[in-house]
C-alpha cells in the first residue's frame, strides 16, 4: 500500500468520525463505532442537541446542577472554546436554563448550593444580561452561607497562629502563656516545694496594627478547579477582613487576573474568573514573586491540578527559588470536598522532592493548614494527621 493510499484511508475515516458527531445516534449503523474522547464528545452532544426528541438517544440535562456542572467540564475538555461559547448559548436557550436564572421566585426557593455557583462560573459570559442580577442573587446566596460556616474558624485558627507566631521570651505578665511557660521549665522542678521555678517566661506579645503575613493565594481557572475558586475566592475575603495579614488573590489561565481589589466582594471574584482554556503555571508563579516584599514573612498558596502549558522546568524553578529566598509554599490540588482532582503527577512528585508539599484540602481544614504555614510548621505532617490526600507526594 503506497503512502497516499495510507493518507487516503486516514482521512476517509476521518471525515466519516466527523460526520457520525454531526448526525448522532441515528447515524450509528452507518459508521464505525466511537470510542475513547469521540465516544464521550457523542454524549457531550448528545445531552444539548438531543434532548428535545431530535434523535433517538436519550440526552438532556434537566434541571441538575451537578449534571449541568459535569456537562460544562466535558465540554470545555473536548471542544475548542469558540465551539464551548456556542454550545453553552445554545444550552441556555435549549435546555430552558434561562427558567432557572431568570425567576427570582425559583431563586428563592433554591436551597445554596455550590454547584449551581460552579455552573453559573462555567456559564459565564453566556449568561443573558436580562439575567445577570438573577445569578448574582443565587451566587450571593451561596457565598453568604458559605461564609458563615468558615468566617469565624478561619478568623480564629489564623489569629491564633499569629499570635503564637508573636511569642516573646519577656512578656508582661498580662500576656504569660503559662502551659508554654511551664512546659519550657519542667527541668527546673523543684520536689520538695512541687512547683516549677520559671527561669524563661513564654508569652504573646502585644502585636501593633501591623501586617504580620503576606497570604497570596493563586489559583488556576481550568474547569476541574471551580470549587476550588469558590472556597479560595470566600477564604481570601475572609482573610483580607484581618489587618494582621495582607492578602493578594490571583486567578490565571494563560493570563494573569489579579483580583485582590475584589475581595471585598467574593461574588465579584467569582465573576471575574473565566473558565477553561489553557494554563501557564509558570507565567502565574512569576506575576506572583512580583507581589512578594517581605520572602520570610510570606505564605504562596498554589491552587492547581499542575497540567502545565508554560515552561515546565521553568515553572520548576521559580518554587525552588520561592523556597530559596523563605518563602513558605503549599501547592493544593484542590480546594474542596470532593478530593484530588485529575493532575500531573511528574510535577507534584518533582515539587514533593524539593519539599514542597501538594495534596488535596477541604474547606473545614483550610484554616489550620493556614495556621501551620504561618508558623512554619511541619505541613506534610499536618496533612497526614488529618487524612488529606497525599498523592502529590506518591511514587
Amino acid at each position: 500500500m503506497t503512502d497516499n493510499n495510507i493518507e487516503s484511508d486516514s482521512a476517509a475515516a476521518d471525515r466519516d468520525r466527523r460526520w457520525r458527531l454531526v448526525l448522532g445516534d441515528p447515524a450509528a449503523d452507518d459508521f464505525p463505532a466511537l470510542g475513547g474522547a469521540d465516544l464521550a464528545m457523542d454524549n457531550a452532544l448528545a445531552a444539548l442537541y438531543d434532548a428535545n426528541g431530535g434523535g433517538s438517544r436519550k440526552g438532556g440535562l434537566g434541571k441538575s446542577a451537578p449534571s449541568v456542572a459535569r456537562w460544562l467540564g466535558d465540554i470545555r475538555e473536548y471542544f475548542p472554546s469558540t465551539v464551548v461559547q456556542v454550545m453553552q448559548r445554545d444550552a441556555v436557550e435549549r435546555l430552558n436554563l434561562y427558567a432557572l436564572l431568570t425567576e427570582p421566585e425559583l431563586i428563592d426557593s433554591i436551597e445554596p448550593d455550590i454547584d449551581m455557583v460552579t455552573t453559573l462560573i462555567g456559564l459565564g459570559r453566556a449568561i443573558p444580561a436580562s439575567s445577570k442580577a438573577s445569578a448574582r442573587a443565587l451566587v450571593r446566596k451561596v457565598v453568604d452561607e458559605v461564609e458563615r460556616r468558615i468566617a469565624d474558624r478561619t478568623r480564629s485558627a489564623v489569629g491564633a497562629a499569629l499570635d503564637r507566631a508573636a511569642r516573646v521570651n519577656r512578656p508582661m505578665l498580662r500576656d504569660i502563656d503559662w502551659n508554654a511557660t511551664i512546659g519550657r521549665n519542667l527541668h527546673n522542678y523543684l520536689p520538695e516545694q512541687k512547683t516549677v521555678v520559671p527561669e524563661r517566661l513564654v508569652g504573646h506579645g502585644r502585636r501593633a496594627q501591623v501586617v504580620s503575613k503576606d497570604i497570596i493565594l493563586a489559583i488556576d481557572q481550568s474547569g476541574s478547579m471551580a470549587r476550588s475558586i469558590v472556597y479560595a475566592s470566600i477564604f481570601g475575603a475572609v482573610i483580607a477582613t484581618m489587618r494582621s495579614v495582607r492578602t493578594s488573590l490571583v486567578v490565571f489561565d494563560t493570563e494573569v487576573a489579579d483580583l485582590t481589589d475584589e475581595l471585598d466582594d467574593p461574588v465579584d471574584v467569582l465573576f471575574g474568573a473565566t473558565l477553561g482554556g489553557g494554563t501557564d503555571i509558570n507565567r502565574a508563579i512569576a506575576y506572583c514573586q512580583s507581589l512578594v516584599a517581605r520572602p520570610e514573612h510570606s505564605i504562596f498558596v498554589l491552587i492547581s491540578d499542575l497540567y502545565e502549558g508554560g515552561v515546565r522546568d521553568e515553572m520548576l524553578k521559580r518554587v525552588a527559588q520561592m523556597r530559596a529566598d523563605g518563602i513558605t509554599v503549599v501547592v493544593l490540588l484542590a480546594l474542596s470536598d470532593e478530593g484530588a482532582p485529575s493532575f500531573d503527577r511528574d510535577i507534584a512528585a518533582a515539587l514533593g522532592a524539593m519539599g514542597v508539599p501538594a495534596f488535596a484540602c477541604t474547606p473545614d481544614a483550610f484554616p489550620d493548614l493556614l495556621a501551620v504555614a504561618i508558623n512554619r510548621g511541619d505541613i506534610v505532617g499536618w496533612a497526614d494527621a488529618n487524612e488529606l490526600s497525599q498523592r502529590g507526594m506518591e511514587g
